[in-house]
């Protein structure tokens, strides 16, 4: 039985405080084997995360079947507002936990990252200057790659082929480059002319290296909106990422870039004396942020087609790929180098 009327029935949701959401999938089902030193990182990641961010930002963990001892310490995190949202579900895989962490929330920009990144600060500010600088853009990585030039970039290629606004300039911070090899157990991820040299596009006194990895990344969250799917059948990996965080961008005519300078560290799943080093240099951010993110039609199907199928086809291709490069920039022995 119901007795008297809901006080908000019918009533307008309020204007949201925050204006960035960074959403965290977290899954750590014990602390023994691979996962022994994952809630010590996890703690670091979001140690770092609130000491970087700016207020109006809006964090949402989801707990993708962790362990007792994280899911206390999630819930405590959200007594204590340092998070705005904690989401318990079952291990339902990364991609499906970032869904739910979308579902219900409108913010004009939101952030994907894993449990195991350390924040730098100016991360936000950094990818919000690529977003300003270019205005195509619908997804920053504050840890550029030069190994990423690839990975469905085809309509940046498309957009400044003639220009001069696209050419290998030196990398700013190779050090960052040889710590993310490290992280992830290949010291010889990247190669020397890959240390040395990153393909960029500028404008003005503005860079962004073409390309963006997945395991921090902001999105233009209209990116978001008609997905074709809402369920990723793989737990991580297979062709999730693809599906749901690259190729949505592109299907909007929009660009995978990431910052020229390095804004983030990938931990892994060992923890390291350096990581408790740069985690207590942090300065804390009490500031605002009267960032606006500019508005851009998206492009056709006919657009996407063309720039990002057809065009991929042609320019994406190693043999094809080498002469672009030497063309902007690099000799005949780097560029044989550089897509090895």
């Amino acid at each position: 039985m119901r007795v008297g009327f809901n006080p908000h029935k019918d009533k307008i949701q309020n204007a949201s405080e925050y204006m960035h959401q960074i959403i965290v999938p977290v899954y750590i089902p014990n602390l023994e084997g691979y996962f022994k030193d994952s809630f010590e990182i996890l703690g670091l990641c979001l140690d770092s995360l609130f000491k970087t961010i700016h207020q109006k930002t809006c964090i949402t963990i989801v707990n993708n079947g962790s362990c007792l001892e994280v899911v206390d310490y999630l819930n405590n995190l959200f007594q204590e507002n340092k998070i705005q949202e904690v989401i318990h579900t079952t291990n339902i895989g990364k991609l499906n936990a970032v869904l739910k962490g979308i579902s219900g929330n409108n913010f004009p920009l939101i952030t994907v990252s894993d449990a195991d990144v350390l924040f730098l600060n100016g991360w936000q500010e950094a990818s919000y200057s690529v977003f300003d600088a270019f205005p195509k853009t619908g997804a920053v990585c504050p840890t550029p790659s030069s190994r990423s030039l690839r990975t469905y970039t085809a309509n940046v290629y498309w957009d400044l082929f003639l220009s001069n606004k696209i050419k290998c300039t030196p990398v700013v911070n190779p050090d960052a480059l040889k710590m993310f090899a490290l992280s992830v157990g290949d010291t010889n991820f990247y190669n020397d002319t890959q240390l040395r040299t990153f393909l960029t596009v500028s404008n003005d006194n503005m860079k962004a290296v073409v390309g963006a990895g997945h395991f921090t990344t902001t999105y233009r969250a209209e990116v978001f909106n008609n997905l074709e799917s809402r369920f990723a059948k793989y737990k991580l990996g297979g062709d999730s990422e693809g599906r749901f965080l690259d190729i949505p961008v592109i299907k909007k005519g929009l660009w995978r870039v990431s910052t020229e300078d390095n804004y983030a560290y990938h931990m892994g799943n060992v923890i390291e004396d350096w990581m408790f080093d740069a985690v207590s240099k942090l300065v804390q951010n009490d500031k605002g942020s009267d960032f606006e993110l500019k508005s851009i039609q998206p492009s056709s199907k006919l657009t996407y087609f063309v720039k990002s199928k057809l065009f991929a086809k042609f320019i994406l291709n190693k043999k094809i790929m080498k002469y672009f490069l030497i063309w902007k920039g690099l000799d005949m022995e780097d560029a044989e180098n550089y897509l090895v």
